[in-house]
């Protein structure tokens, strides 16, 4: 079983841990002889690591049936030292490395001040980290005590110590993966003692009991996947089951703005999509939201512009083959299905790919990030490889910095929506920030969409510059009833309406498309008929 280790048998075990020469752990054993209401470490939470509750905890779970759990405390010294030295190097690792990695709560305390110091764009440095640590209270068990996050680490001292004993931040993410690594251990050690329970219940059911287990070992599949921006062309590639991929090597070319692709919308948005803009596409699902967006990509791509994509609710797989199917104009499913049916679909595909491996189009599939991920991952992306125009697919499944706090959905995400806006102004670029509007919008008598249906999804329709609606009517009401109550119209069957609600530096107005959803195309109905596409021009122009 888990045990609970008095708190001072525990301090002097951590002791016999550290390197001889630090004074890191006597100081926190004289801090917490001095702080009396913390008896305990308590090793038996499954949350094993959770800053946002009250905590009298000093180190994570450290023994089980006896046996030392797996951790690394030097690794975890190198990491903060190496943020402290060099602020910058926080991007390299925020993306993978969170705070209930670290073994040491008190490491996590200044690991997590890091983060937010980052967040604020404040200087991350011995004053700051000090002055961080300092505001951040931590109460006793009943709460009549109160300390700070700094004395509870061992004071400045040990700030100094972790200074004095990194030289260099060279090798922050080689430290970072050992952490994760052995935190991934103790989640494993820890998965197992919760499913060995589970066979000993008296009221065992196989499958219920099957499926908790499968569940548990799932959870620590996909946090230990290190996810990060992967190239398109390697997942085309790997469509064609061929292991060789194509890096992309082109000049890293600033332009302003960014094209859509689509001349009228185009147009309306005084040439493009302008960057440090927050643009926001909203719609009710299964409109065709993230096709217009890969759409958009796309046309940017062909342009010369360097996409990155955050998909958080489909894999990279599947927007390759959404992305293979509105190219080479072959049915979405057949592509999926594998079922070409002729040599001139696999002709077209084979075409498709050769064109979409060409682009400049990352993407990061991820599930359930916060914006703070985010940014570092693209920061990453901008400085390897460049970054002109980023797409996040989509808002809602963003996770916000305040989860497990008093406060509702909708301030979480408007916060989600000032640090979208803010990360836009950073990185000079164009967002694309897709979004999804509720069910009200189907209970009243007209379905179209206007900015108040925003208005319930926090500071969205505040932070945005753009606000971009998709509207269509065959999927709001069924031929049947449209002809019931329009008589002399036809049913506008594969039409959509793009409104662009709001435009903080130009025109609202709204452009009519024609959709091909088996393909996953969206068409401007004043360029059907021109003499070439719109997006193709502009490829050529690429080329030449």
């Amino acid at each position: 079983m888990i045990q609970t280790m008095p708190l001072k048998k525990q301090i002097r075990k951590l002791k016999r841990i550290k390197k001889p020469k630090s004074n890191y752990l006597n100081s926190l054993y004289q801090y917490w002889e001095n702080f009396p209401k913390y008896p305990y470490i308590i090793v038996s939470s499954i949350d094993h690591l959770n800053l946002k509750v009250q905590t009298n905890l000093m180190a994570n779970d450290v023994q089980i049936n006896n046996i030392d759990l797996p951790h690394n405390l030097e690794a975890e010294e190198a990491v903060l030292g190496s943020i402290i030295i060099d602020s910058e190097s926080i991007t390299k690792i925020m993306g993978e490395l969170k705070v209930d990695h670290f073994f040491l709560y008190t490491n996590g305390f200044i690991y997590s001040a890091c983060l937010s110091l980052f967040e604020r764009q404040e200087a991350i440095n011995q004053i700051t980290l000090i002055h961080e640590l300092e505001t951040k209270e931590i109460l006793s068990r009943n709460g009549s005590e109160k300390s700070n996050q700094l004395e509870a680490i061992g004071g400045a001292e040990y700030i100094s110590e972790l200074i004095a004993n990194t030289p260099t931040s060279v090798h922050i993410e080689h430290y970072s993966n050992l952490i994760i690594r052995t935190s991934t251990m103790r989640d494993l050690i820890k998965t197992g003692e919760e499913i060995s329970e589970i066979g000993f219940k008296d009221d065992f059911d196989v499958d219920k009991s099957l499926s908790t287990a499968e569940d548990a070992l799932y959870k620590i599949r996909q946090e230990s996947i290190s996810r990060d921006f992967v190239p398109l062309s390697r997942s085309l590639t790997n469509y064609l089951e061929q292991t060789s991929s194509t890096d992309n090597l082109d000049e890293d070319i600033e332009r302003l703005p960014v094209t859509t692709g689509f001349s009228r919308l185009n147009d309306l948005l005084v040439g493009g999509l302008q960057r440090s803009d927050m643009v926001v596409l909203a719609a009710r699902p299964s409109v065709g939201k993230s096709m217009l967006g890969l759409n958009l990509a796309v046309s940017a791509a062909k342009a010369d512009f360097k996409v990155g994509i955050f998909s958080l609710e489909m894999g990279r797989e599947q927007i390759a083959q959404r992305l293979l199917a509105s190219q080479s104009k072959v049915n979405m499913q057949k592509i999926r299905n594998f079922s070409l049916q002729n040599t001139i679909e696999q002709q077209q595909v084979v075409d498709s790919i050769g064109l979409l491996s060409d682009l400049s189009i990352s993407v990061d599939d991820t599930p359930f990030q916060t914006v703070m991920e985010m940014r570092g991952k693209a920061r990453r992306l901008q400085i390897s490889n460049g970054l002109d125009f980023l797409i996040i697919d989509y808002m809602q499944l963003i996770n916000g910095n305040n989860r497990g706090r008093e406060g509702n959905r909708a301030q979480e995400v408007s916060e989600i929506s000032r640090q979208i806006k803010s990360l836009a102004r950073d990185l000079n670029i164009p967002i694309l920030a897709i979004s999804q509007l509720s069910r009200a919008i189907e209970q009243r008598t007209s379905k179209r969409p206007m900015l108040s249906d925003l208005r319930e999804s926090g500071s969205i329709e505040q932070d945005a510059d753009i606000v971009m609606f998709i509207h269509r009517e065959d999927k709001l009401i069924s031929l049947e009833e449209w002809n019931k109550a329009n008589p002399t119209s036809p049913y506008p069957r594969n039409r959509a309406s793009v409104i662009i609600a709001k435009h903080r530096n130009g025109p609202t107005d709204e452009v009519e498309f024609q959709v091909e959803d088996s393909i996953g195309v969206f068409q401007e109905i004043s360029m059907i008929n021109s003499t070439a596409n719109y997006n193709d021009q502009r490829a050529e122009q690429s080329i030449e």
